[in-house]
């Protein structure tokens, strides 16, 4: 017997943070104006960022930037709700902190998603999106998802969100490397859980300069006190991240008006002028916990941890069970090798996966940039709509990829798609 093909007025692709906004905005905005959605996510469960949620790590935003508070503070999702909840609300007033720990913000968002299991569907990846063409006209799209034994469904949308978060970025020197050693700083957590047979004493390499890479650097320390860990950063310094009131403004909703209102060129100044904000920095209680440790160390004479700056990586080896690196250390105009038991890469993420995810739906797409409201703009035969969330910094503001935005963006996106169902249901009545 087949099932029958369920049809969706609307279907998220992914279920971090962004979509899950979404989830509660379609519940919340769409009351009065029925939209029947679902949510699809390649995960068994839900976690963010599960590879470093560590011990002791903070965030780095107001707890009041959560899912929807700046939507709407007397929402039931909101983090304060979630502490209500939990009987923690006075503990967690009288830490005097409104940056609650990593892991603690990752239970309130799957306390979130945990309300919502009726509309997700984990385990499963999307792997096809085909239009689906009426009378020369595309309302819909057939979407097919595949779970972890090879079992596929297809579901129908007529409108789709994409949010799939950031894919690992990984530099060309180490493609190709199969050394299970050799990994990216989202599988930290499971990885430094798992038996990775490495030596009592270790030489570790951490790659990057950002808080990733500083957290790492940290906990290897922390976990191998007699070993040799490395930070490795190809320019001189260490930089703090700029959380002043006034630069943090640019994380004001506000601002994305002001960042998409300009030309291309002046919106890159705009990225280029305020990176400092959240690209290759480092907090600065994290930052001087660094130093202060790699000072302790000269006056101890023990512990061999090192930074090492100005090294440009510019090959990656196996070497038996080691991997091997050849840097050029710009200081002492000098290249070098060295062995490694373990290569972390704190080397960031790309936000281009939905290119591939939309290759059928791009004879349907425009010309046109991303529109205010985060919608690909389609030909006039394609009446689908398609949202991107977390893929549009460069026409939307640095804070496209965080969760500064969320609450706020999600209504953006929510009022667009009950404004384009409410006029489809003009045309057919005018029809």
């Amino acid at each position: 017997m087949t099932n029958k093909i369920r049809e969706y007025d609307v279907l998220g692709i992914g279920l971090g943070p962004a979509n899950l906004s979404i989830a509660i905005a379609l519940e919340e905005q769409a009351q009065t104006h029925s939209l029947s959605y679902c949510f699809l996510e390649q995960k068994p469960q839900f976690e963010w960022h599960g590879g470093m949620l560590l011990d002791g790590t903070r965030m780095q935003i107001s707890c009041l930037k959560d899912l929807v508070t700046l939507r709407n503070p007397m929402s039931q999702y909101t983090f304060v709700n979630y502490l209500h909840a939990h009987n923690r609300l006075n503990t967690f007033i009288n830490l005097g902190s409104q940056h609650p720990s990593r892991i603690e913000f990752n239970d309130y968002l799957t306390w979130v998603a945990k309300q919502f299991d009726s509309v997700i569907h984990y385990n499963q990846r999307v792997i096809d999106i085909q239009p689906i063409e009426e009378d020369g006209e595309v309302t819909k799209v057939k979407v097919t998802s595949s779970n972890a034994n090879g079992d596929k469904t297809v579901r129908i949308a007529k409108s789709l969100i994409l949010g799939m978060g950031g894919m690992p970025k990984l530099p060309k020197q180490f493609e190709g490397l199969t050394n299970t050693n050799v990994l990216h700083s989202s599988q930290y957590k499971q990885w430094k859980e798992s038996t990775n047979n490495l030596p009592v004493k270790p030489k570790i390499a951490v790659i990057g300069a950002g808080q990733s890479a500083a957290e790492i650097f940290v906990d290897m320390c922390n976990r191998y006190e007699e070993g040799e860990v490395h930070m490795i950063n190809r320019r001189f310094a260490l930089h703090p991240a700029d959380d002043s009131p006034f630069v943090n403004e640019i994380f004001d909703p506000e601002f994305t008006d002001h960042v998409y209102s300009r030309e291309q060129p002046e919106r890159q100044e705009i990225l280029n002028h305020f990176s400092a904000t959240n690209y290759s920095v480092v907090d600065m209680e994290e930052l001087n916990a660094i130093y202060g440790r790699l000072y302790l160390q000269q006056v101890t004479r023990k512990g061999r941890h090192k930074y090492l700056r100005c090294h440009e990586i510019q090959e990656a080896g196996e070497k038996g069970q080691q991997v091997s690196l050849r840097f050029n250390d710009r200081i002492n105009n000098q290249q070098s090798w060295q062995d490694y038991d373990a290569v972390i890469l704190a080397t960031g993420y790309r936000y281009d996966e939905f290119n591939q995810m939309l290759n059928n739906m791009r004879p349907l797409m425009s010309e046109s940039s991303v529109e205010r409201r985060y919608r690909l703009p389609m030909k006039n035969k394609c009446h689908v709509n398609i949202f991107l969330q977390g893929c549009c910094e460069s026409s939307h503001g640095l804070s496209d990829t965080l969760l500064s935005v969320l609450a706020v963006r999600s209504k953006e996106i929510v009022d667009a798609l009950l404004e384009h169902k409410a006029l489809l249901s003009t045309e057919k009545m005018s029809a």
